[in-house]
């Protein structure tokens, strides 16, 4: 029986998860957590063969989360499933110790199929993040983008909804925290990047790969 851990801030997201994967032989649901710093709380107990997790949540996310469990269980296979597939968090996830990733857009018997890869030893990733890896290797980010590694997760995170065109109200919402942390967030980039505007973000992003045209 593979032993699974469901870590995600959108409970009902889990659930669904879970009673997907209620309906197989060899999979067994052990727990659930909402955010990175939950998981690492509740793992060490609950001995999970996988860890299916969010990349995007608020306390710890995905990317130091599975920095940090991998520290202390290094055994665990890590799959993201996430909504965010932009080259960095794949590239981040992987680096990370993942060995696995699948859009939440395509979770479903991809879920099934990614634990059952990665428990063999393996590494799997859905056809929509396969693309974006390969695109990265034919098409590599602009030498600028070395300069990303100065921000935070959060920070990109903040970054590539800018880029959307997302507004302070909806980015808070999209990632659980207050309007004004997300202003904050966005002095900071444009203060370790030394660019001016809104506008100057877009262009950076696009140049260095973090969203698409």
């Amino acid at each position: 029986m593979i032993r699974v851990l469901l870590v995600d801030d959108h409970e009902m997201f889990r659930h669904g998860v879970a009673a997907l994967l209620a309906t197989t032989d060899d999979i067994e649901v052990v727990g659930e957590a909402a955010d990175g710093s939950e998981l690492l709380r509740i793992a060490g107990n609950l001995h999970p063969d996988v860890v299916c997790m969010d990349v995007s949540m608020p306390r710890l996310d995905g990317i130091e989360a599975t920095r940090q469990l991998l520290e202390r269980q290094p055994d665990v296979k890590v799959i993201g499933v996430s909504a965010l597939i932009d080259r960095s968090y794949v590239r981040d996830l992987l680096s990370a110790g993942a060995v696995g990733y699948i859009a939440k857009a395509s979770a479903g018997e991809e879920v099934r199929r990614a634990i059952r890869t990665v428990t063999q030893g393996k590494t799997y990733l859905c056809p929509n993040v396969l693309e974006v890896v390969t695109d990265t290797v034919r098409n590599p980010p602009d030498p600028a983008a070395g300069s990303i590694v100065q921000l935070s997760a959060r920070e990109r995170q903040v970054l590539i909804l800018v880029a959307k065109g997302c507004k302070s109200n909806e980015i808070a919402a999209h990632l659980n925290i207050a309007p004004a942390t997300v202003d904050v967030h966005r002095r900071n980039i444009m203060r370790k990047l030394d660019l001016h505007n809104v506008a100057d973000l877009t262009r950076y992003a696009l140049r260095v790969g973090l969203v698409s045209g």
